[in-house]
């Protein structure tokens, strides 16, 4: 049997990070940034700091959240399941030792990684698979039924030992397929990838042009980050555009080489796809002549 354990606010407010969050009494009325002391007289309030995530939190929307998120996993269980006592909904929340940042190009690896843990966490609890992990229930507020369970940190790599045991880390695949409907953290990352490969195709109209390929580079992830239903916050996207630009400009071959032998590489590029293409053709041909002949 788990035995709940009284956290004070103080331990709440050393696991949790924002300074200048995001809050809302109402989440219909909108949400807007207000000091850390405001923010926790409110019911509901950022989840992270907008440059890193050392929470990992899951939306269970079943009445029957709380037995959900304890369920079977005694070596690994959420440090806080925060409750709505109207109907048993509840949000449970997994703490990090170490936090995932999510600006740095080098970082892009521990990020993905940290997506399909939570994405696990998900399954796990048959979560919510549309829940942005923005905004959360304050479990110091009054509205809501929070319990604490451990104050044991985590790190990715224990997760993911337990979640895979039980069968519930996403196959390699899915990270693909998730690029179509991001959400969390899969959003910092689909942005990335997008606008990483757009990118390397966009070099050569800006050979030599620095600040050109910078703007580029930076309106196409601003874009892309428009088009979710909940954008990331400006900077972020600022940061993500910031990360491709300084590693094509210093570490890409095909940007340090330049337009000759980017033309060069591409015109060669071409005529081998022309070859194959020819030969693919010619091999068709006789199979169909062959058929006919016989």
């Amino acid at each position: 049997m788990t035995v709940e354990t009284n956290t004070p606010s103080s331990d709440w407010e050393q696991l949790w990070l924002p300074l200048r969050p995001l809050a809302s009494d109402d989440l219909r009325a909108g949400i807007y940034r207000h000091t850390r002391p405001q923010a926790l007289g409110k019911r509901y309030i950022e989840t992270n700091p907008r440059a890193m995530s050392n929470l990992l939190i899951v939306d269970i929307d079943h009445e029957d959240a709380l037995l959900r998120a304890l369920w079977d996993r005694a070596a690994w269980l959420p440090n806080a399941v925060v409750e709505n006592p109207e109907n048993g909904h509840a949000h449970a929340v997994w703490a990090l030792k170490e936090p995932v940042t999510r600006t740095e190009y080098a970082r892009r690896k521990p990020l993905a990684y940290a997506t399909a843990v939570t994405e696990a966490l998900r399954r796990s609890v048959d979560g919510d698979q549309g829940y942005s992990g923005l905004i959360t229930k304050n479990p110091t507020h009054e509205s809501w039924n929070a319990s604490w369970y451990t104050d044991k940190l985590y790190t990715l790599s224990e997760l993911d030992e337990h979640l895979s045991t039980a069968g519930f880390m996403p196959p390699a695949t899915w990270a693909k397929t998730r690029r179509k409907n991001p959400v969390g953290l899969g959003r910092n990352c689909s942005i990335f990838e997008t606008a990483r490969t757009w990118a390397y195709r966009e070099v050569r109209h800006h050979f030599g042009d620095v600040q050109g390929l910078w703007t580029a580079i930076s309106n196409q992830v601003h874009h892309l980050n428009s088009e979710f239903p909940e954008p990331l916050p400006h900077n972020e996207a600022h940061q993500i555009a910031k990360s491709i630009h300084r590693w094509i400009v210093t570490q890409s071959r095909m940007w340090l080489d330049g337009a000759a032998v980017y033309e060069a590489n591409f015109i060669a590029m071409q005529s081998a796809r022309g070859r194959k293409s020819g030969l693919s053709r010619r091999d068709k041909s006789a199979q169909v002549w062959k058929g006919a002949t016989e």
